[in-house]
């Protein structure tokens, strides 16, 4: 598929033209991460970067979220284009130049790239504004890392038709992946993440002297139970064609080594890549654990805190991207995921209103084996920053393209 007429002739060398300030701008927000929802220092950099740029700016109420929209020259769609902005809690150990400033913090996703692409993109089109067909609204969003930011924007009205630039007609982001070869761009149609769910549950019994075990109620041998028979719940009740992750990954049980404690608390994850699937594991792990617990002469408390939806990429949307990218890049550059992936993004809470597609870019450093590069979320991750003028000119691209 390619998208003749587009006006993306020399998209890739706009895009590169532009990389002293997108680097620039990249570098200035790794040095200074921020967390979470409230990220007044990354707010501000982004609207001086828009500062000299033809674009209504839209702080956020109740998150530091940045909304700007570029009006183009004639009618057309609206697209939304998505850059997340948050950073991690934890050390940084590149040995980069501009490595974080701020201790214990690190943009160890890519973020600071996404910031800085999106903000590049919107000097690239506002330099070609006589060429966009409708508006672009360009969404820098607090609090992905876990925080719903995006979930906070859409109820701030940002997909409303009263909204900042009416409803828009579709939606793309892109996200770094130090773990993929530079510059390349790959997609799927349909489930490209899972919906992830934090699990919590107290084991409750008795507690006594660990040598008179039958004078109490012991939550430890329940709790050691419940993850094996977790497990076997994965194996047994659900699809092998639906697939599922449950890991109990934190377990807390007493203070010393001859006390038998009251309590027992298992912590983990569930991900799974439809809806259905995940009601059923909701109920499956609420009966394991509550009668595993009963089985040894205790109780349950089980709590199931929802995350992220499944993040589902429309196959129209997902065509365009690798279409568009295929056009400004070269095909060698573009390719499909044989399989979705088991993390979990809060696009997903676009994509369920607004068709779209979310796809990754390549950022392995050059001289690296992408298959043993640290990954996204390490604290010695690095990313090409040449891969971002890539990134401007695919989030350009969908931009001109229209639809």
């Amino acid at each position: 598929m390619s998208l003749p007429g587009a006006p993306i002739d020399g998209l890739h060398a706009h895009a590169r033209s532009v990389q002293p300030r997108t680097v620039t701008l990249r570098r200035a927000l790794h040095r200074h991460p921020e967390l979470g929802l409230d990220l007044p220092r990354t707010r501000d950099a982004v609207v001086a970067a828009l500062a000299d740029l033809p674009v209504q700016v839209h702080l956020g109420r109740s998150v530091s979220s940045v909304v700007a929209v570029l009006e183009g020259h004639r009618p057309g769609p609206t697209i939304l284009l998505r850059g997340d902005m948050d950073a991690l809690p934890m050390p940084e150990d590149t040995g980069l130049p501009f490595a974080s400033e701020v201790s214990g913090t690190m943009h160890a996703c890519g973020h600071d790239t996404h910031v800085a692409m999106l903000a590049s993109a919107a000097h690239v089109l506002a330099e070609r504004r006589d060429q966009i067909r409708g508006r672009v609204v360009f969404m820098f969003q607090p609090g992905e890392e876990g925080f719903h930011g995006a979930r906070y924007m859409i109820e701030e009205g940002l997909l409303d038709r009263s909204g900042p630039a009416g409803r828009p007609d579709a939606a793309f982001a892109l996200h770094i992946s130090a773990t993929l070869p530079s510059g390349e761009v790959h997609a799927r149609p349909g489930p490209l993440m899972a919906a992830a769910d934090v699990i919590r549950v107290t084991v409750n019994g008795r507690g006594g002297h660990a040598s008179a075990p039958h004078d109490a109620l012991d939550p430890v041998p329940a709790a050691a139970a419940m993850v094996g028979a977790l497990q076997t719940a994965v194996t047994r009740r659900i699809d092998t064609h639906q697939p599922v992750v449950l890991t109990i990954a934190h377990i807390i049980a007493g203070t010393t080594n001859n006390v038998i404690p009251e309590t027992a608390v298992l912590e983990g994850t569930l991900r799974s890549l439809s809806e259905s699937t995940r009601a059923t594991m909701y109920e499956e792990i609420r009966r394991v654990c509550r009668h595993t617990a009963m089985a040894h002469g205790c109780t349950a408390e089980v709590e199931i805190e929802p995350g992220y939806p499944v993040t589902v990429n429309d196959s129209g949307a997902t065509d365009h991207v690798t279409a568009l990218a295929g056009d400004v890049l070269g095909r060698d550059s573009v390719a499909t995921m044989p399989a979705p992936i088991m993390g979990a993004e809060d696009f997903s809470y676009v994509l369920a209103e607004v068709p779209g597609a979310l796809a990754f870019l390549g950022g392995c450093p050059p001289g690296v084996d992408p298959a043993v590069a640290p990954p996204n979320h390490s604290n010695r991750v690095v990313f090409d920053e040449e891969a971002m003028a890539a990134g401007v000119a695919v989030y350009a691209g969908l931009a001109l393209s229209g639809l």
